[in-house]
C-alpha cells in the first residue's frame, strides 16, 4: 500500500509490519485470544496485540487521518505487511529485500516493531542481536543399559554442555550486576533441545543438543564462532553445526549526521516523548532492511504496557492504542518530508 509523495523521485519510507503471529494454548487465556475482547478498562485482549498487527493498524490509521487533514508528505509511504517473520522471516522480509519489487520501492528509511515499555517512555531500537540456532553433536561408545560403558556420547556432551552453560553464567551476570544495561547488550544462550537414544536399556552411540544463541552487534561474530569451536573440540567425537546462522549485523547509527533520526526524534521531542534506545534483543525483519544499509528503526508506540509478546493473555489498551496513532502522525509528517540529501 502506497502514499504517493509530492517528490516521488525521493529515497522513500517503509512502514514493515508483520502480519504472522505465534501459536496460542487457549486453556491459559482468560478471553479467546482471537476475539479482541475490550474488558471495562479499555484493555484489548488478544494474540497480536503488541505483537504486532497494532502496529499495522496504527500505520493504517496515522496515514488515513493525515490524507483526510489535507496533508501532504514530500517522500512516498510505503505500507507493507509480510509473512513468517515469527518462524524466521526466510519466506518473507528475507528474499523481498533481494527481490525487484523491494529495489522499485527506493526506499530510504524504515521503521518495523519494537517492544512495549512499562514505564511512561517508549523504546527505540537500532540494531539488533544476531540470531544463531546451532546443534551440538557427540559420537561415542554404545552399549548395554545394564553396564559402565566409557566414552559415551552422553557424558561427552553433557561436559561441552556445562561450557556452554558456563558462559550463559557469565553473561547473566554482567546484566545482573548491572555492568551490562540491558538484555541487547550481553549474549543469551538457552539450551533449548535434546536428543538421543533409541530405547532405555540401550546406551545411545549418538546424542545432540540444540542452543538458541543471540549475539549483540558488538560482538566479533568470527571470534565467537571460533569459541564454540573450542568448547566442542575439547571433547573427541564432539562437534557442531548451524542450523540457522545470521552474520550481517549492522546497527543504524543515532546522531545528527542521520537526517531520519533527527527527523524522528524531532517529532518525538514535539510531544515531549521520553526515549529510550536500546539494542532489540531479539530478532525482527529489521535485521535484513539493515543488512541492504538502509537505516531502520524498530519502535512500536506503546508505553506503560508490561511485555507480553508470545505470552498468554496479550494486550493492550486503548487509550495506548489511539495515542499511538497520533504518535505516528506527528513521526509520519517530520520523517516525511526530510529534504533531500
Amino acid at each position: 500500500m502506497s502514499w504517493i509523495g509530492t517528490s516521488p523521485e525521493l529515497p522513500s519510507i517503509m512502514l514493515n509490519a508483520h502480519t504472522d503471529v505465534v501459536p496460542v494454548f487457549e486453556e491459559f487465556w482468560t478471553h479467546g485470544p482471537f476475539d479482541a475482547t475490550k474488558l471495562e478498562n479499555g484493555d484489548i485482549i488478544g494474540r497480536g496485540t503488541q505483537d504486532m498487527k497494532c502496529v499495522a493498524i496504527q500505520y493504517i490509521e496515522a496515514v488515513r487521518n493525515l490524507i483526510a487533514q489535507g496533508v501532504r508528505l514530500a517522500r512516498t509511504l510505503h505500507l507493507t505487511f509480510v509473512p513468517d517473520e515469527e518462524i524466521g522471516g526466510h519466506s518473507g522480509m528475507e528474499l523481498f529485500v533481494d527481490h525487484e519489487r523491494f529495489k522499485a520501492l527506493n526506499i530510504g528509511f524504515a521503521l518495523d516493531e519494537g517492544l512495549a515499555n512499562e514505564t511512561d517512555a517508549f523504546t527505540v531500537y537500532y540494531g539488533e542481536r544476531a540470531p544463531w540456532w546451532v546443534r551440538v553433536k557427540a559420537v561415542g561408545r554404545p552399549g548395554h543399559g545394564s553396564r559402565f560403558v566409557e566414552n559415551t556420547a552422553t557424558e561427552k556432551l553433557m561436559r561441552v554442555i556445562e561450557k556452554f552453560l558456563a558462559f550463559r553464567q557469565q553473561q547473566k551476570s554482567l546484566l545482573e550486576s548491572g555492568e551490562a544495561k540491558t538484555l541487547g547488550d550481553v549474549t543469551t544462550l538457552n539450551l533449548t533441545m535434546l536428543e538421543g537414544g533409541v530405547q532405555f536399556n540401550i546406551v545411545p552411540a549418538e546424542a545432540s543438543a540444540g542452543f538458541d544463541i543471540r549475539i549483540p552487534p558488538t560482538v566479533d561474530l568470527v571470534e565467537f564462532e571460533k569459541q564454540l569451536g573450542v568448547w566442542t573440540s575439547s571433547e573427541e567425537g564432539v562437534t557442531f553445526e548451524f542450523v540457522s546462522k545470521f552474520e550481517n549485523n549492522q546497527m543504524t547509527v543515532l546522531d545528527d549526521n542521520n537526517v531520519w533520526w533527527k527527523a524522528f526524534k524531532t517529532a518525538c521531542d514535539a510531544q515531549a516523548l521520553t526515549l529510550v534506545t536500546e539494542i532489540f534483543p531479539a530478532a525482527t525483519d529489521s535485521r535484513y532492511i539493515r543488512q541492504k544499509s538502509i537505516p531502520a528503526l524498530g519502535f512500536s508506540p506503546i508505553n506503560n504496557t508490561p511485555i507480553l509478546l508470545h505470552d498468554h493473555n496479550e494486550f493492550l489498551n486503548e487509550a495506548v492504542f489511539v495515542r499511538g496513532v497520533t504518535v505516528y502522525e506527528h513521526v509520519l509528517k517530520s520523517i516525511g518530508n526530510v529534504p533531500p540529501q
